[in-house]
Order: structure tokens, then sequence, then C-alpha cells
């Protein structure tokens, strides 16, 4: 991670040294004063940490633990420690200078546990203007050429984890999603080829968003994901519009040629219209560079163009070809 230009903020927790304070205590010169060491223990326990010696109630019936110890402003510094004093089985108060001399020694580092595994979380962030998934894709390729030691295993984590975990849950909704579009189309024309001419623009918009991340620079993400189903709904109402107003003006009496062209005319500016005030509202978020966002606003802006631009070709030469029955 170091070495890749891209990374950023590396934490390694092993990295890590903590130090701790002891309180080394001298047993034979203790046992000399008739004080046993837990006393030692105790009494340095009682002074910065201090000891709850009882209750205190207020007049509201409200209790508060009474806790003994040395004042807030001296407890905390190191010097603290010279000013305690140790009790002697004789009541004699020994300094706790003559009994132990303090130390700083290393303590070993946090231990974690994934799946009752012990486990270390190695992380760094990414710079702006890198691609996070380029960055974990180049870190793993070098992390695979190392031989780890048997026993030790590597599980790519971060947006990787997340990204397969999004994924995972979506897939069935979008499959949830995609019937329940093609139902309400049934139900709506009532005929197959009418809902198979306004489901054909539907690739025509995943050219356009899948161009838009290549351009951009963005990768297929969760968000990127979200964004072409919502895409899909805007396709498919746009093309309706289309199929629809060409079945009703056949159903007056005009003819298919005439349906197609007329209907390709009246309804391109609404069509149009509608597209560029979805783009002109989703640009501020496209804009933005959010990793987030940004690429769910790419893919609909990318996917309007396109399906806009060849749905006038397309939707037309469609109708034509598989010319659905009017009543």
């Amino acid at each position: 991670m170091t070495a890749n230009e891209g990374t950023i903020y590396i934490k390694n927790p092993l990295s890590q040294s903590l130090t701790d304070i002891k309180v080394a205590i001298n047993t034979e010169k203790a046992g000399m004063f008739g004080i046993p060491t837990i006393e030692i223990d105790r009494t340095i326990r009682l002074a910065l940490a201090g000891i709850v010696t009882g209750k205190f109630r207020d007049s509201e019936g409200k209790e508060y633990s009474i806790n003994v110890r040395l004042p807030k402003e001296t407890a905390n510094g190191f010097e603290s420690l010279d000013k305690i004093y140790i009790s002697s089985l004789t009541g004699a108060q020994v300094p706790l200078s003559q009994l132990a001399h303090i130390e700083f020694s290393n303590s070993p580092t946090l231990i974690q546990h994934y799946n009752t595994e012990r486990s270390i979380t190695v992380s760094s962030s990414v710079k702006t203007g890198y691609n996070t998934d380029k960055i974990t894709k180049q870190i793993l390729a070098k992390v695979n050429e190392l031989k780890l030691p048997e026993g030790f295993k590597l599980i790519p984590a971060g947006e990787i984890e997340s990204r397969t975990e999004s994924f995972s849950g979506i897939g069935s909704a979008i499959l949830i999603a995609i019937f329940g579009i093609f139902a309400i189309l049934i139900l709506e024309f009532r005929t197959f080829k009418s809902t198979l001419i306004v489901l054909s623009v539907i690739p025509l918009g995943i050219i356009g968003g899948l161009l838009m991340l290549y351009f951009t620079g963005y990768t297929l993400s969760f968000a990127a994901a979200i964004g072409f189903v919502a895409l899909i709904g805007i396709e498919i109402k746009n093309s309706i519009l289309l199929v629809d107003f060409t079945n009703q003006l056949r159903e007056q009496g005009t003819p298919l040629d005439e349906a197609i062209i007329k209907a390709g005319e009246i309804r391109f500016l609404p069509v149009l219209l509608t597209t560029l005030t979805a783009i002109g509202g989703l640009l501020p978020i496209a804009l933005g560079n959010s990793a987030l966002y940004s690429p769910l606003a790419y893919v609909i802006i990318g996917g309007l163009i396109t399906s806009t631009l060849l749905a006038r070709l397309v939707t037309p030469v469609m109708y034509k070809l598989i010319p659905p029955k009017i009543n």
C-alpha cells in the first residue's frame, strides 16, 4: 500500500507500539516495612482511579456514588505518583518511591478477531483523482504474489466487500422490478408486441450509461447499478408515450406508416423536453464529483442521451416490423 502512489492514510495496527507505565515493586523492601504487595496496589488504585466508599442521596431522592481519590487536577500527571504514601502495618506512612520505581514498558497491541480467528485489518484511503477499484486491484495483484505462511489467509474488504454484499441483495430486487414492469405493460397494452416495442429502448439506455461511466472514469458501483434501474423506468415512460399515441392514431383509422411518422413528430418534443429537464436536474449531482452519487447521475444522463436519440429510429422501426393488433 505504501508503494502505491494512489493510497494515503495507511493504517497498520501492528506497526503501532503501545506504552504502559509499570510500577515495579521491591518486594524485599516492602516486606521490611511490613507492607503487603496488595496494599500497594490498592493504594495506587485508590489514588488514581478512586474507590466508591458510599452513597449520597439528595433532597429529591437521587443517589450519587462517593468516590474517594486524588484531586483530578493532580491525579493525571506523572508526578502524582510521588505524592502517594502507603500505610504499613504499624500505621507509618511510607512514600511509594521508597518501595517501588516507575518505568515504561511495551504493551501488546490489541488482538482483533474475525469469526473467532485472530485477524488484523490493514486499510488505507484513496487520493483524490484516483479510481478506488483500480487501486484495489493493483494492491491485491501485488499481495497475491506474496507467499503467506501456512494458516494465514487474506480477505479483501472495504469497498470490494461492500459492493459484493450490495449486489447480492440488489440482484433479486432488479429481477422483481423488471418482471413488475413487464406485467404492468402487459396489463396496459394487452399485447406482447406493444410491450416488446416499449422494452426495446432498454438496451439503448444501458449502452449510453456504460459509455458514460467509461468516459468519466467511474466503475460499475452499487450506486451506478441503482442508476441503471432508475434509467430503465425513465426510458420506458418515454417509450410508452410514443407507442400509446401511435396505437391511438391507428384506432382512429390512420394508416400504419402515417401513424408511426405522425406519432414520432408530435411526441418527439415532449420526450425531448422531459429528457432535458431530467438531465438538467442531474447535472449538479454529476458535477459534484461524489464517489457515491456522481456515478448514479452519469449513468442516467448517458442513458437518456443515447435512448432519446436512438429510440427516434429504433422504436418506429420496431413498430413497423411487429405492429400490434388494434381492436
